[in-house]
């Protein structure tokens, strides 16, 4: 199971001049006042109860569905249909509307609902056969995320490709040994959920300490001056990294932002900057905290680790991992993962209490 540390990773390495005394470290760029002690929320695993392993084991059971085609009668609810569409509003095609094989269950509210006088998406399916093209017409929310649509109604050509039941496969001895590597029978295999349950649980409780211990550490540390060369560096991977995602939707980076996003270039240039200077500041403090309190790994230990990072992210070739990923951010990663756990064992778990105004049942 995958571990989540928080990212905040740049690359490049610092001449460090450390300075300080107590719980306070200085450097030519950064100040942390204070590290030890640092105020974080309480938090206890949860426990896992019997429902929560059989409501997992039958998320399992969902994704290993069969689908059973359907052709001697039209589309009803519950139905699991294929479909291609595309949407036009007033004869024009617009972003986002139109894709080839849609899986969609019909009545499951995915789509489009009744506007006004206007049928919903779905429910329009109900009642064509497999091989049908037709057209139905839907009108967007007022408060529709893509302004382009908002409050318009639009037609759409639909192809459907195909109905089908789906296939819910028994929880037996036979599927455990074909989906587990560990259980061969219900019982063992219940165990195992189990098991992973509660490990994800100590993680996602870690990984919240850690996060809350960083983000302290943070709110005690003064600039002094950010590397302008590393924000350069961290604002262009970030920008990159959206526009590859744009291109991958077949659209300019302006229409990905407007429409996934809600964004205008402003508004991305900007938090995109704070962002970057964010993760510079962290992790200068995580490299001056590490050299302080000497955690920097020894070389075996940044293998181990490594190795392990490759494991959880599915790759059997190491090297492989480590230049597509990065030696440098890898190495960044550990030591920021050595900081936290540092910072939580030297920490104050302190009660949650509710806010004013708050009430048992918004929680």
């Amino acid at each position: 199971m995958k571990k989540k540390w928080i990212a905040w990773i740049v690359s490049g390495t610092l001449a460090l001049s450390l300075s300080g005394c107590g719980s306070s470290v200085s450097d030519d760029y950064i100040t942390i006042k204070k590290y030890k002690k640092l105020e974080i929320p309480k938090l206890e695993v949860t426990e896992v109860t019997d429902s929560d392993v059989e409501n997992t084991i039958n998320s399992y059971l969902a994704m290993d569905q069969e689908r059973k085609p359907i052709a001697d009668r039209p589309a009803q609810n519950g139905d699991t249909v294929d479909i291609d569409y595309t949407g036009t509003i007033n004869g024009v095609e617009f972003s986002g509307g139109s894709a080839a094989g849609a899986s969609l269950v019909l009545g499951s509210g995915r789509f489009l609902a009744a506007d006004g006088g206007y049928q919903g998406f779905e429910e329009q399916i109900v009642g064509h056969m497999p091989g049908e093209n037709f057209d139905i017409m839907v009108k967007f929310p007022a408060g529709y995320q893509n302004e382009e649509v908002a409050d318009q109604p639009a037609n759409f050509n639909i192809t459907l490709n195909g109905i089908y039941e789906m296939i819910t496969p028994e929880l037996t001895d036979d599927w455990v040994k074909e989906n587990s590597e560990e259980s061969e029978t219900v019982e063992e295999y219940k165990k195992e959920v189990r098991q992973t349950m509660e490990e994800n649980h100590e993680l996602q409780v870690t990984s919240i300490l850690q996060n809350a211990a960083l983000t302290a550490m943070l709110d005690e540390t003064e600039v002094k001056e950010l590397p302008e060369d590393e924000v350069k560096a961290e604002y262009q991977m970030t920008e990159d990294n959206y526009k590859k995602i744009a291109e991958g939707y077949g659209l300019s980076f302006e229409e990905f932002l407007s429409t996934y996003m809600n964004k205008t270039p402003e508004d991305f240039e900007k938090e995109t900057q704070e962002s970057a200077e964010t993760i510079v500041k962290a992790n200068l403090a995580c490299s001056l905290l590490a050299k302080k309190e000497k955690l920097e790994p020894s070389k075996s230990e940044y293998e181990k680790l490594i190795a392990e990072y490759a494991k959880q992210a599915g790759e059997e070739d190491v090297e492989a991992f480590t230049e597509r990923v990065g030696e440098e951010l890898l190495k960044k990663a550990i030591i920021q993962r050595k900081v936290a756990e540092y910072l939580v064992d030297n920490s104050v778990q302190v009660e949650q209490t509710q806010t004013e105004g708050e009430s048992d049942e918004a929680e």
